[in-house]
């Protein structure tokens, strides 16, 4: 094992805007040995989300920055090869942070987002959207902060992505008026029929604000946000009293070298008393498995859909990194590296 080549994608620099493919370096280093406690994983899928960005600052934030010269953090899955570990044996398939490269050590439990073991029928591609980091996600943010209620009108920014496509189904579940936001024609076509969105605004060829006072004259009860900037100020244009804004993300803002600009309009949440609340993933750490099982339970009757958006190759990789920034994924975005 250890004579083999364990490809890496390494942080070589940190982007000051946009983050591009010369930000990361090609590494080799050996297959590593586990130790007792450790697994040994292949890893077949590499998982994107846009917080990965913040990730590579050294900002301000949730987690510490991934130090340059160091393996790339994501999440992925893979194949246990070697265990040292009493609850994984090789062949188990897994899920867990594992970066860019072909093979990564972990010591399941203890963690935030620890090994996850892929249950018979679960496959990558669904353990690394809906039921992984995106899911979970779109299921606290919409049901614990957002909190829909039967006859509610709920807008979600960023709603062809992972985590926007999941939370506006799980509001639609609930009773709620769905209306997504996102880029282009086929994304919209597919929020309101693979998704199941009541309507869905193209923010590149229509005006969000007007459009969402069209489709919600009596005002937004709950707004799902993913995207910040000009998205946010339309979606306050248009609360009702008493509406919750839930702040997931901002990536909109993500690679323009400085700090998010905040809405200017957020006096809207004093004129129309509402509560605008933002919230990390840790916080309900010891309700995952709840997650799983409801998430699951509604995918496997037909309730609730996902896309994914695959890639393929080691060597594209970082690549696939920025077809998140350019709004080129549908759904959750991968790449199999073997």
């Amino acid at each position: 094992m250890n004579a083999e080549i364990n490809r890496q994608w390494l942080l070589a620099s940190r982007p000051e805007s946009m983050v591009g493919v010369d930000n990361f370096a090609r590494g080799e280093a050996a297959v590593p040995t586990p130790a007792d406690g450790q697994i040994l994983v292949r890893v077949t899928h590499v998982a994107y989300e846009p917080a990965m960005r913040g990730w590579m600052s050294e900002r301000p934030g949730y987690t510490t920055a991934i130090p340059i010269g160091g393996v790339m953090r994501s999440q992925g899955a893979g194949r246990v090869v070697d265990s040292r570990h009493p609850g994984f044996k090789p062949g188990d398939r897994v899920s867990g942070m594992f970066g860019w490269q072909d093979y990564a050590l972990a010591a399941p439990g203890g963690e935030l987002l620890s090994v996850q073991k892929l249950t018979d029928g679960v496959t990558e591609e669904t353990a690394l959207s809906v039921l992984g980091i995106t899911g979970l996600t779109a299921y606290f943010g919409m049901l614990d902060v957002g909190r829909p209620q039967p006859g509610d009108t709920v807008a979600v920014s960023g709603a062809a992505g992972a985590t926007g496509s999941v939370a506006g189904q799980i509001a639609r579940i609930k009773g709620a008026r769905v209306i997504g936001i996102a880029g282009g024609a086929e994304k919209c076509a597919w929020l309101t029929g693979e998704a199941g969105f009541d309507a869905a605004i193209d923010y590149k060829a229509e005006r969000v604000s007007r459009r969402l006072r069209e489709l919600a004259p009596e005002g937004l009860n709950v707004f799902y946000d993913n995207v910040g900037g000009e998205i946010l100020e339309a979606a306050l244009n248009n609360i009702a009293v008493g509406s919750r804004i839930i702040i997931c993300g901002a990536i909109s803002g993500y690679n323009t070298g400085a700090l998010p600009a905040p809405p200017r309009n957020y006096m809207a949440i004093v004129w129309k008393p509402s509560i605008m609340a933002g919230f990390l993933l840790g916080q309900y750490a010891d309700r995952f498995d709840e997650a799983r099982s409801q998430l699951g339970e509604w995918v496997a009757d037909g309730r609730l859909t996902y896309a994914v958006d695959v890639q393929e190759g080691f060597e594209t990789v970082p690549h696939t990194f920025l077809r998140l920034f350019r709004g080129q994924n549908l759904g959750k975005q991968l790449c199999r590296i073997a």
